[in-house]
């Protein structure tokens, strides 16, 4: 039997037509079904798209604070149209299962009496959403519309009349439903994203019930008279499901750590800064993106600069980098005194032009050999600041402050200072991309070497000083790039491809624009 429902008001449902949850801090009205869904300009509390959302969600949530964030990132609208075929398959199949109805209540049709009813669970057997649309919900999140869909279901029933006591199965089927679904995007107290339910309206205007076992042939008579009741119980019901998995998406969310720890120095806050900043064409993300140490944090000289993403419609996302990160990890690390390393004569190249040897340094210091004829060598490498870099639409620009100290190893395996130096860098450096993998390349543009101390006399610093820059010329910028070149792979979610990744350098930060594919 099929019956057509009155059209539904914005706030309760009209008889026959939908049962809408709708609560919020501010009276606003629900979505609406019918002709798609409006965003309202404020939160509302009904059921949401957390599924469809589930693989954009890190991507949608942007704060809008006054505080500059390291990381800021946006989702277009051509990231939420690919991402809305995973998203209606996720719902598909959330919805296409056995569902806890618990559904009871009793009826009086005309001269019978009161029938008590149950129906304990129902099974969701087919569920066509072709027609859908998906966008951005300005200051509030994500809304998806699904239009022209069928249901079909099945169900376990049992019912009394008086001391009459009967079961069987009923079949139903939804034909033209429209759903609409709004989700909420915030951020809480520890700057984890947070989702609510915005609101969620859902009704079927067709609808064609049959009774199948018991006494069947009589309430297939009645079905006209309590179909209708029946219908708004089942729209009620997809709202609910939907409002459950919003539920078990927060607390999924509540347990997420946001300032993960990297290694045994330094760890990086990638916490949200404020609410979400969704606009009618985008949804951005910032992020803290500040290194700090573990077990102590060091107050940061540093401190981020604003950021202005491009206007682009194109690439499904874009994520910046600032310069702010790469100097608040170099400032960690410094200050943990991370940044030391010991060199052995085994580290370096053999037809590299010095040697860690008495006899090759010695060159550059005549004492040097006569004191220690022949001996081998070992420099302690240190920063003694901590490294900074610039990005500027030309390149990267890094400075390095090093110093150098020399010592003897003796052939009681005990260690004599021989001089002291500092060892200034300029180098300059481009990120290449390629697919999931980061590299690039890296140049030296100079090189200063000036003594601190020396216990061998007065060292020829500018003779040392052009050696060493023909060495790293020739082998330790050649084997820097070759290693670069090859790229390190980028930390994606799983199943997720950059596709057609671009990398470009802007005053203040590096910019990745990028399309999507995920396999799952």
């Amino acid at each position: 039997m099929m019956e057509t429902g009155p059209t539904m008001g914005p706030t309760a449902p009209a008889p026959g037509g939908t049962a809408t949850a709708c609560h919020a801090p501010r009276s606003r009205s629900c979505p609406r079904a019918e002709g798609g869904l409006s965003a309202p300009r404020r939160p509302l509390w009904g059921s949401a798209l957390a599924l469809f959302c589930l693989l954009l969600l890190p991507a949608a949530c942007s704060p809008a604070t006054s505080s500059s964030p390291g990381i800021k990132g946006r989702v277009t609208q051509r990231a939420l149209e690919y991402g809305r075929h995973f998203g209606l398959e996720l719902l598909r199949s959330q919805l296409q299962k056995e569902h806890e109805l618990n559904l009871q209540g009793s009826y009086r049709p005309p001269f019978l009496g009161e029938i008590q009813y149950s129906v304990p669970r129902i099974h969701i057997q087919e569920l066509q959403m072709n027609d859908s649309s998906v966008g951005f919900a300005e200051d509030v999140g994500v809304r998806l519309a699904v239009r022209g869909a069928r249901i079909q279901l099945s169900a376990n029933w049992s019912a009394q009349l008086g001391t009459f006591q009967d079961s069987g199965v009923v079949q139903l089927h939804v034909a033209d439903l429209a759903v609409a679904v709004l989700l909420g995007l915030s951020v809480d107290e520890g700057g984890r994203p947070a989702v609510w339910a915005a609101g969620c309206d859902a009704r079927g205007t067709h609808l064609h019930l049959e009774f199948h076992r018991g006494q069947s042939w009589l309430y297939n008579l009645l079905v006209p008279l309590f179909q209708r009741t029946l219908r708004q119980q089942l729209n009620k019901q997809l709202c609910v499901e939907l409002e459950k998995s919003i539920s078990r998406m927060e607390a999924s969310l509540k347990r997420m750590r946001v300032s993960p720890q990297l290694d045994p120095f330094a760890a990086i806050d990638l916490s949200l800064l404020g609410r979400p900043d969704i606009t009618a064409e985008h949804g951005d993300v910032s992020l803290k993106g500040e290194f700090f140490g573990v077990g102590r944090r060091w107050q940061s000289p540093f401190s981020p600069k604003p950021v202005g993403l491009p206007e682009a419609h194109e690439p499904m996302v874009l994520l910046a980098l600032t310069e702010f990160v790469a100097n608040s990890a170099a400032f960690v690390y410094f200050t943990a005194g991370a940044l030391r390393r010991n060199i052995s004569g085994k580290a370096l190249p053999r037809r590299f032009p010095i040697q860690l040897r008495t006899k090759s340094l010695g060159s550059f210091s005549p004492q040097l050999q006569e004191l220690f004829p022949d001996l081998p060598m070992e420099l302690q490498l240190s920063a003694r600041r901590q490294p900074l870099l610039s990005c500027h639409p030309d390149a990267l620009h890094g400075t390095l402050y090093g110093s150098a100290e020399a010592f003897v190893v003796l052939p009681n395996a005990t260690r004599a200072p021989v001089f002291l130096l500092d060892i200034d860098a300029n180098v300059t450096g481009k990120p290449t991309i390629s697919g999931n993998r980061l590299g690039g390349t890296v140049r030296l543009t100079s090189l200063s070497v000036a003594q601190v101390t020396s216990q061998v006399g007065p060292l020829q610093v500018k003779k040392l000083e052009n050696v060493l820059k023909f060495g790293l010329w020739l082998f330790g910028v050649p084997w820097a790039n070759k290693r670069l070149r090859s790229g390190v792979p980028l930390p994606t979610p799983r199943g997720l491809s950059l596709v057609h990744p671009r990398l470009s350098l802007h005053e203040g930060f590096m910019l990745l624009a990028t399309d999507l594919q995920y396999e799952p």
